[in-house]
């Protein structure tokens, strides 16, 4: 038995219906029929997978996180760019690979990452924050090949 592929990732909402808002008009995922379980839950779809809500008022933990693959860097920096709550706030991050990861905070506490394919692609004269993670972390020789995108065209 092997396991194929991850189907659905769940996180906690201090408020179910705020954080459902805010997946659908940030990220326009789409609420989807949620089975009735023994407190709130609500399913959204995120392309051919699911993300998970449940309501539960307890802290997020401080680095657990989601990656989301997004399809405009521009739209979604600017529609997140005042949502920052904690020392990992906001930070913009390029790779090896010249992968980029935004990482902010939801309505919930949860730490988010936003992935983006190729940092030559931006206009960097509009993301003055974003940094290559060897200016602060020495890399080692095999660190270009560490991506986000396993199969091409991801």
């Amino acid at each position: 038995m092997r396991a194929t592929r991850i189907n659905h990732v769940s996180i906690a909402a201090a408020d179910l219906e705020e954080s459902t808002r805010f997946y659908e008009d940030v990220f326009s995922m789409e609420r989807i029929p949620t089975p009735t379980f023994g407190s709130p839950v609500q399913w959204l779809r995120v392309g051919d997978m699911q993300l998970h809500l449940f309501q539960d008022d307890g802290p997020a933990p401080a680095r657990h996180h989601i990656g989301i693959t997004i399809d405009d860097f521009d739209a979604a920096y600017d529609a997140v760019k005042g949502m920052t709550s904690d020392t990992w706030g906001w930070q913009l991050v390029e790779l090896p690979s010249r992968q980029v990861q935004l990482y902010f905070r939801d309505p919930s506490d949860n730490l988010i990452e936003l992935n983006w394919p190729d940092a030559d692609t931006l206009d960097r004269s509009k993301y003055p924050e974003l940094r290559k993670i060897a200016e602060h972390f020495p890399q080692k020789a095999d660190s270009k090949e560490a991506v986000l995108y396993l199969n091409a065209g991801e």
